[in-house]
């Protein structure tokens, strides 16, 4: 690389385990790789402080740096590159959890623009308010499974005006003390994705609060938000610009389902484990939903072949759908997706056990383009038919067990 390549920009050594500091001593020594920008090394669990240390010596020009599962990553590693890499802008460091605070305040040098960390208990509300202080023109903050960060980050991040793309997904402790700060802040009408899965604390004043003033949002995930409720979802049927959502294992009924096909704009739509919603809350949202390309309603075992006949008769540009775990669900229901969504690349019928070797039949007729099938605990779809009908599928996955207890029926169908 050092004699043959004075021009790379880009190299990955992610999963690289046999080369060792002594290898990165040779990017800058010689003609050198002095111009790299975008360096990959994730995984290489064997790389030291010296070896970022011989990366800043031959590469200061560093700006995209990706660093995922390497459990021996250490704040030291990261103050030794940055000592000399002052260029860089983009930072991913996802299962990396011995980093803390101190990996912020050595990056407060650079004009970060992303920042993507998860899992990592180490973390603060220190890291936001460094960010706030230092990255004035930061874009993307996906703090994902941080433990520590709680409302306070939220609120210190607040004045900032360029950021799009939020995540503190499984951050346990956001409420709305934190959500509503920051969407009322200075980014609040840029957001375009904000994703609070499993941020338990959050209600409905903060989904209203994201539907009054967050008008260039496209994506928003409220997965396993359970204080969410109708009067919430309702609010962000207003919301034209929204055209990817997840409210699955929230309390929705079907009047926010309706409400939430308002605009007719959605393309991505997944409720899956929404016990409250009936074929009826589906029927009315396709309605008004003709473009709608990704529908996951799995774990729903309220609903039958009429959801789907919904579905396939109003979207016919259907790419993907889940409805894994919906026991009420009969050959009909491929029947419709087979006549009318021939779009469809990928399907998961796991759990439906009332399917039989009829509905592969239907598949392998209408769905011309279906690349990833799975079909566990179907057990009246037999392994010949799996081999006759899913021969030009890229993926599949079968099996005839009986489902499983957490599936929450038996191989009836009983609940």
């Amino acid at each position: 690389l050092q004699s043959s390549f004075p021009n790379l920009q880009y190299l990955s050594l992610a999963h690289c385990r046999k080369f060792t500091d002594k290898g990165l001593l040779y990017l800058g020594s010689g003609k050198g790789c002095h111009k790299l920008i975008c360096l990959d090394l994730s995984g290489c669990i064997q790389v030291s402080v010296d070896g970022f240390r011989n990366i800043a010596n031959g590469c200061s020009g560093i700006q995209d740096l990706l660093i995922n599962k390497m459990p021996t990553l250490t704040d030291r590693c990261i103050q030794a590159l940055v000592e000399k890499c002052q260029q860089i802008m983009s930072v991913v460091f996802l299962d990396s959890p011995h980093l803390s605070d101190a990996t912020f305040k050595a990056l407060a040098e650079c004009k970060l623009v992303k920042v993507s960390i998860e899992g990592n208990n180490q973390i603060t509300d220190l890291s936001f308010k460094l960010m706030s202080k230092c990255c004035p023109y930061i874009r993307h903050i996906h703090m994902a499974d941080c433990q520590k960060i709680t409302d306070a980050g939220l609120k210190m991040i607040s004045p900032l005006k360029h950021i799009l793309i939020l995540n503190v997904a499984d951050c346990v402790r956001i409420s709305d003390g934190g959500v509503r700060p920051f969407v009322q802040g200075s980014s609040g009408a840029k957001l375009r994705e904000l994703n609070l899965t499993n941020c338990i604390h959050v209600t409905d004043a903060s989904v209203t609060e994201i539907a009054q003033r967050c008008h260039e949002l496209t994506y928003l995930n409220l997965c396993h938000c359970e204080n969410v409720t109708d009067a919430g979802i309702e609010a962000l049927g207003n919301m034209s610009s929204l055209i990817s959502i997840d409210i699955s294992g929230t309390s929705i009924s079907d009047t926010g389902l309706r409400a939430l096909g308002h605009h007719g704009k959605i393309k991505e739509l997944s409720i899956s484990e929404c016990k409250n919603i009936s074929d009826t809350g589906i029927q009315e949202f396709c309605k008004g939903t003709k473009s709608l390309e990704y529908c996951h309603v799995s774990y729903c075992p309220q609903l039958t072949d009429e959801a789907v006949k919904a579905m396939a008769f109003h979207c016919h540009t259907l790419i993907s759908v889940n409805i894994a775990g919906c026991p009420k669900m009969s050959d009909t229901c491929i029947q419709y997706l087979a006549a009318a969504c021939h779009y469809l690349h990928f399907l998961d019928v796991s759990g439906c056990i009332h399917l039989t070797d009829k509905a592969l039949k239907y598949l392998w007729k209408g769905c011309k383009q279906l690349q990833i099938l799975k079909m566990l605990y179907c057990r009246n779809i037999t392994k010949q038919a799996v081999l006759k009908y899913t021969a030009q599928v890229e993926k599949q996955e079968h099996n005839d067990a009986d489902p499983p207890s957490w599936l929450g029926y038996d191989r009836d169908g009983n609940i």
